[in-house]
This record gives structure tokens, C-alpha cells and sequence, in this order.
């Protein structure tokens, strides 16, 4: 007994160790970019375009441009991730099922730099500009492999006995299909979000595809600013207004993720209610 409350305690110890090593640091980055990022956040900052100079002026045309870039890359992301992601729970009889949890799993530790080049290659280069297409392509092939093995994780958590009931009943495989990703939902929910906060932090595949542009959104095939894109711009500007300006995007950047991170919390309390 005395040596299970040993154990028990020692546990205890580690765990909560463990837990101030992970959130510390977290709470630390936090705190610092607020500190140097809130006395800048005004309406002006939020509303206005970037003043002529580059000195100046807000970060309007760049959160446009972000919620553009991730919208783009959601639709490319997300209906080929959830379709990769069933054939590999539902199909793994198929030849070909292996094939594209390998190519997933490749591609998640793919360096982002690396899809940006080749989304270059294949789309800017044929197009002859950067754009807001590109950076949103670039995107959703960064979401692909997320979503892709998170919708796989959790329809492999859906109860066996569902499929065969329907089954059972003579429904259709696709169909099949279908009711099992209806009741995985909330991992596949999950799965987007993260994929959602993985996207909207890029900048090196953004770098060589949407570009960056002062000037305020004009269409997709236009470059385009993101907060990234305008973080990493004006850090490395060795100007000091662009760099408070740099702190007041990355506030609200990480108010952004942040504000994904929580909702990936709310769902995930559901994710393995079925019925």
C-alpha cells in the first residue's frame, strides 16, 4: 500500500511538472505579445490600408487577405482531406488505401517552404503573377494531411456495430460511409480546426506565392498581404513603427489561433459521442 501511494505521488509530481513545462512558456509568449502588441491595436490600426510610405496606416488589406488565403485553402483542404480520410478508414481493402495514408503521412512533415515552391511552379509560373489563388492553394495542400489522418482517426473510433446495422439493412456503401463521418463529426471538426490554426500561421509558402501587396484586396489572381506576410515584412524592416506594428499583428494573429484553439476544445468534448 505504502509503495502504491509512492508511485501515486511521484505520478502526481511528473504530471503536474510536465504540465508547467508545456504551459509556462506558453503563457510567457503570450504575455510578451500582448505587452508589446495591445498600446498599438487601435480602430484606425484594425480598419485602415497600409499608408503609401509603409510607415503607417493599418492592417485591413492583410486580414482581409488572410481570411481570402484560408477560405481558398479550406476548399481545397477540406473536402479532399475528409474524402482521403474515409477511403483510408472505410476502404483499407483497397489496393491503393495504404498507398495514400503513406503519401499523408509524408506529407505532413513535408517542410511548408517546400509546398510553396511547387504550388510556384505548377500555379504562379502558369499563371505569370502571384495571387491570392496561389497562396490559398498553397495553403490547402498544407491542411490536406491533417485533415486527411484526423478524419481517418476518427471514423476508426466510430463502433463497429453501426456499420453493420446499416449494412444490415441493405444502404449502400457510400451511404455507409457517409453515416459513419456523421457520426465522427466532432474528431473531423477537430481535425479542420487545427488544420484552420496550421494554415492561418504560414508565411514561408506564402512568400512564394501570394507575395504581399500594400495595396488593398483586388481580386485572386492579384497578390495579396497577410498578417503573416505583413508580421514577417515589417519585423525584419528594421524600422521601429513597422516593427510596433509587427507586435500589434501578431497580437491579433494570436488572438486568431487562439480563438481556433478554443473552439477545437469545444468540439472535442463530443468527439467520441456516436449517438
Amino acid at each position: 500500500m505504502i509503495k502504491r501511494k509512492i508511485y501515486d505521488k511521484l505520478f502526481l509530481f511528473f504530471s503536474v511538472a510536465a504540465f508547467l513545462v508545456a504551459v509556462v512558456p506558453l503563457f510567457s509568449i503570450i504575455a510578451y505579445v500582448v505587452s508589446n502588441g495591445l498600446s498599438v491595436i487601435n480602430l484606425s490600426f484594425l480598419t485602415e490600408d497600409p499608408s503609401a510610405t509603409g510607415v503607417g496606416g493599418g492592417i485591413a488589406n492583410s486580414i482581409v487577405g488572410s481570411f481570402v488565403t484560408v477560405a481558398i485553402a479550406s476548399l481545397v483542404g477540406i473536402p479532399i482531406g475528409i474524402a482521403a480520410g474515409a477511403y483510408i478508414s472505410e476502404f483499407r481493402s483497397e489496393r491503393y488505401s495504404r498507398v495514400v495514408r503513406f503519401v499523408s503521412d509524408v506529407l505532413l512533415g513535408v517542410p511548408s517552404i517546400v509546398t510553396g515552391i511547387l504550388v510556384y511552379s505548377l500555379v504562379v509560373l502558369s499563371l505569370h503573377t502571384f495571387s491570392a489563388l496561389a497562396g490559398g492553394i498553397a495553403l490547402g495542400l498544407i491542411m490536406v494531411p491533417i485533415v486527411t489522418i484526423t478524419t481517418a482517426e476518427s471514423m476508426a473510433f466510430v463502433p463497429n456495430s453501426i456499420r453493420e446495422a446499416a449494412y444490415a439493412l441493405g444502404i449502400r456503401r457510400i451511404r455507409v460511409v457517409a453515416i459513419v463521418i456523421s457520426n465522427a463529426k466532432g474528431g473531423i471538426l477537430s481535425g479542420i480546426l487545427l488544420a484552420l490554426a496550421r494554415a492561418s500561421g504560414e508565411t514561408a509558402p506564402l512568400l512564394m506565392t501570394a507575395l504581399g501587396s500594400q495595396l488593398p484586396f483586388s481580386g485572386l489572381l492579384k497578390p495579396v498581404n497577410t498578417l503573416t506576410l505583413f508580421i514577417f515584412n515589417s519585423a525584419t524592416s528594421g524600422n521601429p513603427p513597422l516593427v510596433s506594428q509587427a507586435w500589434g499583428a501578431s497580437l491579433v494573429l494570436l488572438l486568431i489561433v487562439l480563438g481556433i484553439s478554443l473552439g477545437v476544445r469545444f468540439i472535442a468534448k463530443g468527439r467520441y459521442r456516436y449517438l
